[in-house]
């Protein structure tokens, strides 16, 4: 029988708004450090992500935060709850993981708040969380028969081989990945992830999420990677996984995809190594045909630096109906405008109101958070409808809405 949320627990909630608001980043960061007191749990998460300052410490307590405000109306949560159940899929979360959660959740909040956390409001956030999580794990469940009832579908790790590794630029690398049982892979939407097994000497296997940048086609993923400061995966990735290495992946996931059979026009918007879904979603353009204007902008330092550019142009000139513009911040004696790229400078809003059907069109943005910030918050100033904007993070998702 489904949990009912009754209306006393749902006010004690509310009731903790203010204190979750002062403190939940304090509690978020105890959460973490009970639960990965637990190494199969811990090796769930990407460890750069955590911490007292991590985005995934802000991102929990924000969510968290968001549900009791909202616990009265939790259809406003809907996305979100899409989104999560999307990542833990990726992650391979299962039931048996939640309960954990919820030890570690009830006890943070009761080491910060102190007395102030009464057994009544333990109690009742017990129940909140429960119910949540029952939500999460319907969503799930349903997620985890869809990948493997797919045609080339499967559930958990499955290896790839890598069919070939392509140097993009300076920094970014993309890698070709086939099945080793030389099966078809389900079709991806265009701008989800996939998720790689990366066996690191001396460490638990890491998880990561990357976005696959290739069209689908039903034998093989692209994923396109950018070398981090200290990334230990994409360290990895670029040092030591060769063409012949073999690398296990999870099925792919995630919900910001590209809207099928829209007739509105379509803005790709892009910086940096945030290049990687829009390729994918201009490539099944391409594929698939369009019926309706799409424009590809991109922002790069320089050319040293700039992915994927004679591809994304070729396949621009390859389609009547698809343009691109690419800005470098910082442009070298050696890039040549009209050439290399289009405009000096940043994307700006002005730019895009000016050159783009901004009352009109669906924007998909993807990038650096400082880039998301701006981007959104400078289309939202435009009237630009919410729902006409759609972005992705790489790595925890915080709030951008103004």
């Amino acid at each position: 029988m489904p949990r009912i949320l009754t209306e006393h627990t749902k006010s004690l909630v509310r009731a903790t708004v203010p204190a979750l608001a002062e403190h939940g980043t304090a509690i978020t960061a105890a959460m973490y450090a009970r639960l990965f007191q637990n190494e199969e749990v811990k090796a769930l998460f990407n460890q750069s992500n955590q911490g007292g300052e991590g985005r995934q410490t802000h991102a929990l307590a924000h969510a968290i935060l968001a549900y009791a405000q909202n616990i009265d109306n939790l259809d406003v949560l809907t996305a979100a709850v899409e989104r999560i159940s999307q990542k833990h899929v990726s992650l391979r979360i299962l039931p048996e993981h939640y309960p954990h959660v919820a030890a570690a959740l009830l006890a943070a909040i009761k080491d910060v708040l102190g007395d102030a956390a009464t057994d009544e409001i333990l109690a009742a956030w017990g129940e909140a969380y429960w119910f949540l999580a029952d939500i999460l794990m319907g969503r799930e469940a349903t997620i985890y028969t869809e990948q493997a009832a797919a045609d080339g579908g499967w559930n958990g790790w499955r290896d790839f081989v890598v069919e070939s590794k392509q140097r993009e630029s300076a920094l970014i690398t993309s890698f070709v990945l086939r099945p080793a049982d030389g099966g078809p892979v389900s079709r991806h939407q265009p701008g989800q992830y996939i998720t790689l097994l990366a066996p690191i000497p001396g460490k638990s296997p890491q998880r990561r999420n990357y976005s696959i940048s290739s069209g689908p086609n039903g034998k093989t993923y692209r994923i396109t990677v950018k070398r981090e400061q200290q990334g230990l995966v994409s360290s990895y990735l670029h040092d030591r996984v060769q063409e012949g290495s073999t690398v296990s992946l999870a099925p792919p996931a995630g919900d910001f995809v590209l809207a099928r059979c829209t007739k509105r026009p379509i803005v790709l918007l892009s910086g940096g190594v945030g290049l990687t879904p829009m390729v994918s979603m201009l490539e099944s353009a391409v594929e698939d045909g369009i019926s309706a204007p799409l424009l590809y902008v991109h922002a790069a330092r320089h050319g040293d630096v700039h992915a994927m550019g004679v591809h994304v142009r070729t396949l621009a000139e390859s389609h009547p109906d698809i343009k691109a513009a690419v800005f470098y911040t910082s442009p070298r004696i050696t890039d040549e405008q009209g050439k290399h790229y289009d405009h000096h400078g940043r994307i700006d809003i002005d730019w895009l109101s000016s050159n783009t059907p901004i009352t009109e069109a669906d924007f998909y943005l993807c990038g650096p958070e400082a880039f998301l910030l701006a981007m959104v918050g400078g289309l939202e100033a435009k009237g630009v409808a919410t729902d006409r904007i759609h972005y992705e993070f790489f790595g925890p998702t915080v709030e951008l809405s103004l």
